[in-house]
């Protein structure tokens, strides 16, 4: 209820009292989707509002104080610095209000939802010559005085529309039409309706707002909440209260998530690893070494025939005769040559699976670590503290912050975009010409690279193994073989005003593959 009528009919008295006979002394941007506007009130002190425009969730809030940014930062609507705030108006029925200045300008907080926005009218009665959100093209076509709604609450009116409760109070919102609901309005006669109306109506009426956290989503609301997190009756407080636990904690509450979910990711393929590992070791534990069957082989030398490829010798290991078979082409000697040199490189793999598996074990205790502190950090301070320890939290700081999936394939990064807009910035800001990009053709997917280094080009293992990513991140994962084609970067490009993520491609080849994610490369 933070953007609807019946909480504004609350906080425009609030603005109003602040701001009336102030000045506008500074309007500007430091951060996407947010306007401040520094008003210098006529008791010679800042009054701030921060209009956060972010379509997922647009708000408004009233700092105490705010520090504008030396760098990265740009005024905005410049007709109006300097310029006394004579009036402010809520449109009747309207989730929106409006400054008129001392030059008859007028400022419209159009608070939409995804479609709130800022403008600025020379007078009143015309059209907009200045938008916040110069994205909305329809804003273009506002006039203040056509937003404005009359409506009668009356009992004659509510019989008329057969207590239809969005007809008869379209601005009701979501809380109030589930209040409604849960009193039993949709089974209710037409006068048992009209009296939960009218009991709704005089709720909202009391100055009393509650902060309440549901489905993970923080929500203020008019009515009386036995679950609130916190409650004022000062609207301008209430906003902010809004603002600190919708945006500010909702981010933090997010990227502790995000943290969270790739730390179990990273646990869960280490967890993998280690189960794989032990089961490797203990089939190789069980196995005989190959040395054993060139030892055989050397002491029975004058019982094999010459050309044979299968001989059955008596194995002084086993105290029993077994049957070995012979490599084609090779003689004893040299076949029983391969067996120990096999042993022996089977002895290396089996210490360094060993090695592995105790990093891995020790990995493990570290995530474990890393979860808890992630688990027990309370704020953005603690997080990004917890993001500076160096490599510590380097997996997790770059799933976060980055908009690609980072694998490694025989020495070389092979990057994956995360969605269709992440493609978008992964061409845009971290390839290189000569990196390769690969896609799967003529179906959406994911962008791959291959990052190239200095003296070295990718060997046709990498590009299949990069191919095989670029497949299962499509739409062709579930594919016996898909075409994927590839190219340098330097051949790829955005064309002005196209979808997020479609590119046009030059010189392109194509090489079919079968789609593998990342456990099975």
């Amino acid at each position: 209820m933070h953007l609807n009528y019946h909480f504004f009919k609350f906080l425009c008295p609030a603005i109003k009292s602040e701001i009336l006979g102030g000045n506008i002394v500074a309007c500007f941007s430091q951060n996407k989707e947010e306007l401040i506007i520094e008003i210098q009130t006529k008791d010679d002190h800042p009054f701030f509002i921060r209009a956060l425009l972010l379509p997922s969730n647009p708000c408004l809030s009233f700092p105490k104080d705010f520090k504008r940014s030396k760098k990265n930062n740009v005024d905005l609507f410049p007709e109006v610095i300097g310029k006394k705030i004579t009036e402010l108006h809520l449109l009747s029925y309207e989730r929106a209000f409006y400054f008129i200045l001392d030059d008859q300008q007028a400022l419209l907080f159009k608070m939409h939802g995804s479609r709130s926005n800022i403008l600025l009218f020379t007078e009143k009665d015309d059209l907009p010559s200045n938008l916040f959100r110069k994205e909305l093209k329809e804003d273009q076509a506002i006039k203040i005085r056509d937003l404005e709604k009359e409506l009668t609450l009356t009992w004659e009116r509510f019989q008329q529309l057969d207590g239809n409760a969005s007809q008869f109070l379209p601005t009701l919102g979501k809380l109030p039409r589930a209040w409604l609901k849960e009193a039993g309005y949709l089974e209710a006669d037409l006068e048992e309706r009209f009296s939960l109306m009218t009991e709704l109506l005089e709720m909202m009426e009391v100055p009393f707002f509650s902060i309440f956290k549901k489905n993970d989503n923080y929500l203020l609301s008019l009515l009386p909440c036995q679950s609130a997190i916190a409650s004022t009756a000062d609207p301008l407080e209430a906003c902010n209260l809004y603002f600190q636990k919708a945006v500010v904690r909702k981010n933090f509450e997010t990227i502790k998530n995000q943290l969270l979910r790739t730390l179990n990711e990273r646990r869960k393929k280490t967890l993998n690893y280690i189960h794989k590992t032990r089961e490797k070791l203990e089939s190789m534990e069980k196995e005989p070494p190959p040395s054993q069957t060139a030892d055989v082989i050397m002491a029975n030398l004058h019982q094999i025939p010459p050309g044979a490829n299968q001989v059955d010798l008596f194995d002084f290991y086993l105290n029993t005769h077994r049957e070995i078979n012979l490599k084609r082409g090779l003689s004893p000697q040299k076949f029983a040559e391969q067996l120990y040199k096999k042993s022996k490189n089977k002895k290396i793999e089996f210490d360094q699976l060993r090695k592995n598996l105790s990093q891995k074990e020790k990995e493990l205790d570290e995530i474990a670590k890393e979860e808890e502190e992630v688990n027990q950090s309370e704020d953005f301070r603690s997080i990004k503290s917890l993001l500076k320890k160096g490599d510590k939290f380097s997996t997790a700081k770059q799933q976060v912050q980055l908009p690609y999936k980072r694998f490694e394939v025989e020495g070389f990064e092979v990057w994956v975009g995360k969605s269709a807009k992440a493609n978008d910035e992964l061409l845009r800001r971290y390839t290189w010409k000569e990196d390769i990009w690969l896609h799967a053709k003529d179906v959406s997917g994911s962008h791959v690279i291959i990052k190239t280094q200095s003296g070295m080009n990718p060997t046709k293992s990498v590009l299949e193994r990069a191919a095989a990513l670029a497949a299962h991140y499509s739409k062709n994962k579930t594919a016996s073989l898909a075409p994927v084609m590839y190219t340098p970067c330097k051949y790829v490009r955005k064309v002005k005003g196209s979808l997020p993520g479609a590119v046009m491609v030059d010189r392109e080849k194509v090489i079919l593959i079968k789609p593998e994610g990342p456990e099975e490369i």
